[in-house]
């Protein structure tokens, strides 16, 4: 058996990740031995699903793929197979540049590498997958694609228009999860606000997760990546009334200058941003709000800056990311901006905003102490417990860390009372 093992490594987003953990099922079912970013990979065929979003990320995909050649040239890989959002872009320069490589498959292709590999693709299992998150939750994909034309995003190049999933399809999904004991579900698509439309001619996301909500089992719904313009305001009754959906909502701005927002192609004001967190406030009494800035694009001044600082100030998100701009290739801005502000100057920019939203995150966790909350424990690690408040999604945000002295089982809600406070993670006992 330890041929036919096959060793999947994901690059970039979560959303790859679905994409992964769907192939992998079919190869299992296939009969392989399928293993997920395994440490030390020994298996004879390696698929690598790939991230082409930024420079940097290409680079990470471009040096993985490397290695593997590598593996492959020193006769310890048999097959080596590319997939993902690199290969969708530059599948020709690739397969020039790197001949080790036996297939480069697009974004949407990767179901061809099971027909390639001489077996047939099962669509009696087309729901189910392989979890590689810890068992307790999965993301699940409502959409691909992207309708909107943001000067500095490759993504609507890469995917293509905006194509939502049927409701049923997707519940079907969640239903099978919760069957392997997922009890967290976090939503993602490159835009949740315009789910539906393209099907139901209507924005569609409140529906969905109504539905999704009185699912058996489904303890935990938690969305990610919504678009600020024409905002599916229907959606924040649904996380108001709703035990199971979390009041927590991605919800990616950017900037909120006038000149940047006109710059970056965004559709909405600094005074429509403004209005349209007001009013999830104050629809969703407690939510927290994630979102994610985007600092150096293209006719950025200082006085953009300023108002950006003043922006996280006033607003005091609960969670916050700033990011350096890249020039990306076909991208609006790489056809018609230039790129001319400094490197160093953009992470200046950057740690200027992250300096600001670390004493912010450090008051609002300062907040919770003496508080019970219901905390999900992720993992033990060390003298803790690792866990999340339904505040904090995997990977990005804090974590509560619990002392060993109850025995917890992983995977499971429990009452925490809220002892202390750094400035993005939190200490907590659990009360039974």
């Amino acid at each position: 058996m330890a041929k036919k093992r096959i060793d999947f490594i994901t690059m970039g987003c979560s959303k790859n990740l679905v994409d992964t953990e769907h192939l992998m099922r079919q190869f299992a079912k296939a009969g392989y031995n399928v293993k997920h970013d395994a440490k030390t990979p020994t298996g004879q065929i390696a698929i690598i699903n790939t991230c082409g979003f930024i420079g940097d990320a290409k680079e990470e995909s471009i040096n993985t793929i490397l290695q593997f050649a590598e593996r492959k040239q020193r006769g310890k890989l048999d097959k080596l197979f590319v997939m993902g959002c690199l290969s969708e872009r530059y599948k020709e320069e690739l397969r020039a540049e790197i001949p080790e490589v036996d297939g480069f498959y697009g974004k949407f292709e990767y179901p061809q590498i099971i027909t390639d590999m001489q077996h047939t693709w099962d669509n009696e299992i087309a729901s189910e997958r392989i979890i590689t998150t810890p068992p307790h939750y999965a993301y699940v994909k409502i959409s691909e694609g992207c309708n909107r034309t943001c000067s500095y995003c490759a993504i609507p190049i890469i995917t293509g228009h905006h194509k939502s999933r049927t409701i049923e399809d997707i519940l079907q999904e969640v239903k099978w999860l919760t069957t392997q004991g997922v009890k967290e579900f976090q939503i993602i698509a490159q835009d949740l606000s315009y789910y539906g439309i393209d099907l139901y001619k209507k924005m569609q996301l409140a529906e969905l997760i109504n539905r999704m909500a009185d699912i058996k089992g489904v303890e935990w719904i938690r969305l990610h990546y919504a678009y600020p313009a024409k905002f599916p305001y229907d959606i924040l009754k649904v996380i108001r009334e709703r035990d199971n959906v979390c009041n927590y909502l991605d919800i990616a701005l950017q900037h909120i200058s006038n000149n940047m927002l006109q710059l970056m192609r965004r559709n909405i004001t600094s005074e429509e941003t403004y209005h349209l967190l007001q009013h999830i406030r104050e629809e969703v009494p407690g939510i927290h709000l994630r979102t994610t800035l985007l600092l150096g694009h293209p006719g950025e001044k200082e006085e953009d800056v300023l108002e950006l600082e003043e922006f996280v100030r006033r607003m005091r998100f609960e969670r916050l990311g700033a990011f350096a701009y890249s020039d990306e290739d076909g991208t609006y801005a790489n056809l018609h901006y230039e790129d001319n502000i400094d490197p160093e100057e953009k992470e200046h920019r950057v740690a200027r905003i992250m300096r600001i939203q670390e004493n912010i995150s450090a008051e609002i966790n300062a907040q919770k102490v003496g508080k019970t909350l219901p905390v999900i424990i992720d993992r033990q690690e060390g003298d803790y417990y690792i866990g999340r408040t339904e505040y904090d999604s995997p990977d990005v945000d804090g974590e509560v860390l619990i002392g060993l002295n109850t025995p917890l089982q992983v995977g499971q809600i429990y009452p925490t009372h809220i002892t202390a406070a750094e400035d993005f993670d939190l200490f907590g006992e659990v009360t039974l």
